[in-house]
């Protein structure tokens, strides 16, 4: 690699030539200058990265100290498979090994995480501009296994004061912050 990849600079005696941790790509020392922590590839300290990798490592960090949590405690939603008019009360979760949505209530469901395809966050309250909008529930279409064909899941946040609406709005910002991190390493 005789050039940086970002800005083209000659590398030579004076202008070295850095490896960005987290994409292999060589780069000069200003545009591979950030030190950023790097833990899902088990350096314990903070590690040079492009200003690229760097930005999605830092997102990625926040997912794992905060929404990752809240994921896998779970939180409770009305649950309607396919174009069904009949919804059950459901937990819903991410597996410890983070590879399955878990769902129980009367019935038990384990989505990969890997065949789900699209999830349509659902929102109430939209004002011009934005403001003011929550959660209220989603959409989610995966592939089962062994079939070509997509299957609709809609998840609801309950009404009911037994359940913490609170929680299942909270669950599902993680939920739509952990969607738009796999859409954006998926287009890398």
């Amino acid at each position: 690699c005789p050039r940086c990849m970002q800005c083209d600079t000659k590398f030579d005696f004076i202008t070295r030539k850095h490896h960005c941790r987290r994409c292999g790509k060589c780069f000069c020392d200003k545009c591979c200058s950030k030190k950023v922590p790097l833990p899902r590839m088990c350096f314990v300290d903070p590690v040079r990265q492009c200003a690229e990798c760097a930005l999605v490592s830092q997102k990625e960090t926040e997912f794992y100290d905060k929404q990752l949590k809240v994921l896998m405690n779970g939180a409770t939603f009305f649950v309607t498979l396919g174009t069904s008019d009949k919804s059950e009360l459901m937990v819903c979760r991410l597996s410890n090994n983070q590879r399955y949505l878990v769902l129980d209530g009367d019935s038990h469901y384990e989505i990969e995480i890997i065949q789900i395809s699209t999830v349509q966050i659902l929102t109430e309250g939209f004002t011009p501009g934005g403001g003011n909008t929550r959660a209220i529930g989603m959409i989610l279409q995966y592939k089962v296994p062994g079939s070509e064909e997509l299957t609709q899941m809609k998840f609801t946040a309950s009404e009911d004061f037994s359940c913490n609406k609170k929680l299942s709005a909270s669950w599902l910002a993680a939920m739509h912050k952990a969607t738009k991190l796999l859409y954006e390493s998926r287009d890398q």
